[in-house]
C-alpha cells in the first residue's frame, strides 16, 4: 500500500505543538456546537476468504462481523461530543434501519438528535466497505447508498428545524456539507438570516463556493475542494506549496476567513486573512486509507477550540493533534479528550504536564493496556547514570513518567546554591531523552500524593536506595504495584559533579 511523504514547502511557517491543557479546557468549558449537514452511516463487514466466486473471478468473502459508525456531519457532531462539546445535528435520514442505527449511535455519543426530519421516500446514505481476512484486514470492495436530492417539503422541514435551532445561543455553528441535498437553497439562506447572531461559522463543503456569501470565519477544504473553488486542476505534487502559493486568492474566494487547507496524511496548512501561511505537519507518514474521517475530526476540534477562545494558531495545532489520533486507528473513528490529551504531550515531551494532564494521558495509556512505570528526582546536572538508570527504568513498561522536584523542593533538599538548572531547563533535558515519554513535577518533599493518584504500575528509583527506605513504597505495594531498585554508579552523581567543579584549580584560582 503506497505510503505519501510528507511534501516541504519553505513559505509556510511550522506550528508550535498546542498544549495539553486546551483538550481539557474544552471539556471544561463545553461550548455549545451545533452541526448542520449531510449524516450517513459508515459501515464495515469482515471475513475470511476461502474461494473465489463460481460467477465471476472475485473473492467470495465470507462475512463474520459487522462493525458500524456515524459518518459525514454525524461523524462530525460525534467527534464534537467526544471532545466534551454539547452538540446538536440537523439532519434528514430515511425510515428505515440505516438511519435508526445512526441516530443510535448519535443519541449514545451525547449529540442531540430531536430534530432530525425523517424521510420515509429515501433511504439513509450509507457507506459500505468489505474487508477480507484477519487479523490483517484487506478492503476488497466499497458500495455505497446515496440517495437523490430530498424534495421540497423535506428541505423546508430541515429549514425550519435549522431556524429553530439557530433561534438557541451556540457557541458555534459547524456546516458539514457533503453534497446530499440537506443544505440545498432553504436551509442555506435560513443559515444566512442568521449569520449576525452566530459567533463562529465554520464551513467543511464540498462546494465552498455556495457558502462564500455567507463570510465563514473558516473553511476547511481537500485539495480537491480548494482546487474546485478556483477553477484550476488538482495538483499532483507538493501540495503544500500549491496552497501557500494561492493562499490569498483562496480566502477571498472561500469568503474572507481562515482557510485551513487539510492534506489527508500529511497534516494542514493554515491560510489566515493575515499573514503567512502556517504548517501543522502530521504526526508521521500513513497510508491514504486510514486518513478516513481526519478531516472530519480536524473541523470538529479546531471549531470546539475556538468556541473557547483559544488562538487560531494553537486550534490548528490541537486539531491536527487530534486528526493524527483518528488517522491511528482503524476505520472511521474519533478522538477523545485523554487520547488529545496523550497525543498533545508526546508531541512535545520537555513540556511539564501539570497533574491533570498527566492523570488524563495515564487514563488513556492504562485502558490500552499499557504498564506505566513511575520515577522521580531532581536530575539537576545530567550524567551518565541518569541516563543508564533510566533506560533501565523504561525497559520495565510500556511508557516512563519522570516526575522532578520543583526549584523549592531541591532547595530544601540540597541546600540554597540548588539547583544549578530551573525546573524548565531541567524538564527540557530529560524529555529528550528517548527513554523517556512525560514529565511532571512535584513540590513536596516525596512524590508520595503525586503516586497516590498515578497508580503506577511500577516505581522505580536508583540502587543507592532499598525499598525499605522509601517512604513511597508502602503506597505502590497498597496500590498492587512493585518497587524495583536499579543498578546506580556511585561515581555518577550530581553532587560529585558539582564537588569536582566547585575544587578545580580554575574555581580555585
Amino acid at each position: 500500500m503506497a505510503v505519501t511523504a510528507a511534501p516541504t514547502d519553505e513559505r509556510a511557517v511550522r506550528l508550535d505543538p498546542a498544549e495539553p491543557r486546551l483538550a481539557r479546557l474544552i471539556a471544561e468549558r463545553a461550548p455549545r456546537v451545533l452541526v448542520l449537514g449531510d449524516a450517513l452511516l459508515d459501515s464495515w463487514d469482515s471475513g475470511q476468504v476461502h474461494r473465489t466466486g463460481r460467477d465471476g473471478p472475485v473473492p467470495v468473502v465470507e462475512v463474520g462481523r459487522r462493525r458500524t459508525a456515524p459518518g459525514g456531519a454525524a461523524n462530525v457532531a460525534a467527534a464534537l461530543a467526544a471532545l466534551g462539546a454539547r452538540t446538536e445535528l440537523v439532519t434528514s435520514v430515511g425510515d428505515d434501519r440505516t438511519g435508526r442505527t445512526l441516530r443510535r449511535a448519535l443519541t449514545e455519543a451525547g449529540v442531540r438528535t430531536d430534530r432530525w426530519v425523517i424521510d420515509p421516500a429515501r433511504p439513509t446514505a450509507a457507506k459500505h466497505r468489505v474487508l477480507a481476512g484477519e487479523p490483517d484486514e484487506q478492503l476488497v470492495a466499497r458500495y455505497d447508498v446515496l440517495p437523490p436530492a430530498p424534495d421540497k417539503a423535506v428541505t423546508r422541514a430541515l429549514a425550519d428545524q435549522a431556524s429553530t435551532a439557530l433561534d438557541e445561543p451556540w457557541d458555534a455553528v459547524l456546516v458539514a456539507d457533503y453534497g446530499l441535498g440537506a443544505l440545498d437553497g432553504p436551509v442555506r439562506r435560513r443559515v444566512r438570516r442568521a449569520r449576525e447572531r452566530i459567533p463562529l461559522l465554520v464551513v467543511d463543503a464540498h462546494e465552498l463556493g455556495r457558502w462564500a456569501e455567507l463570510a465563514p470565519d473558516a473553511v476547511t477544504p481537500s485539495v480537491e475542494e480548494a482546487a474546485g473553488l478556483l477553477g484550476e486542476p488538482v495538483p499532483d505534487h507538493d501540495r503544500a506549496s500549491w496552497g501557500a502559493a494561492r493562499q490569498h486568492r483562496l480566502v477571498s474566494a472561500a469568503g474572507g476567513g481562515h482557510v485551513l487547507l487539510t492534506l489527508d496524511v500529511d497534516g494542514v496548512l493554515w491560510l489566515p486573512p493575515e499573514g503567512p501561511p502556517r504548517r501543522a505537519p502530521a504526526a508521521a507518514p500513513a497510508p491514504a486509507a486510514r486518513a478516513c474521517g481526519a478531516g472530519d475530526e480536524f473541523a470538529a476540534a479546531w471549531t470546539a477550540a475556538r468556541a473557547c477562545d483559544v488562538d487560531p494558531g494553537p486550534a490548528t495545532a490541537l486539531a491536527q493533534a487530534a486528526a493524527d489520533v483518528v488517522v491511528g486507528r482503524p476505520a472511521t473513528a474519533v478522538c477523545g479528550t485523554g487520547a488529545l490529551v496523550a497525543r498533545l504531550a508526546t508531541v512535545d515531551r520537555g513540556r511539564l504536564l501539570d497533574h491533570a494532564d498527566l492523570l488524563a494521558v495515564l487514563a488513556e495509556r492504562r485502558a490500552a493496556g499499557d504498564r506505566i512505570v513511575f520515577t522521580n528526582g531532581c536530575f539537576d546536572v545530567l550524567h551518565r547514570g541518569h541516563v543508564a538508570y533510566l533506560q533501565q527504568a523504561r525497559e520495565l513498561g510500556d511508557l516512563l513518567v519522570v516526575a522532578l522536584n520543583s526549584d523549592a523542593s531541591v532547595s530544601r533538599l540540597k541546600g540554597p546554591t540548588r539547583p544549578i538548572n530551573p525546573l524548565a531547563d531541567r524538564a527540557g533535558v530529560i524529555g529528550a531523552l528517548a527513554a523517556v515519554d512525560l514529565v511532571t513535577w512535584f513540590d513536596t518533599d516525596s512524590p508520595v500524593p503525586l503516586l497516590e493518584q498515578a497508580r503506577p504500575d511500577v516505581y522505580a528509583k536508583g540502587g543507592d536506595y532499598t525499598a525499605q527506605m522509601l517512604p513511597e513504597t508502602p503506597v505502590i505495594e497498597a496500590q498492587g504495584g512493585e518497587v524495583r531498585i536499579l543498578d546506580y554508579l556511585s561515581d555518577h552523581s550530581t553532587t560529585a559533579i558539582v564537588d569536582r567543579v566547585r575544587h578545580s584549580p580554575a574555581e580555585q584560582a
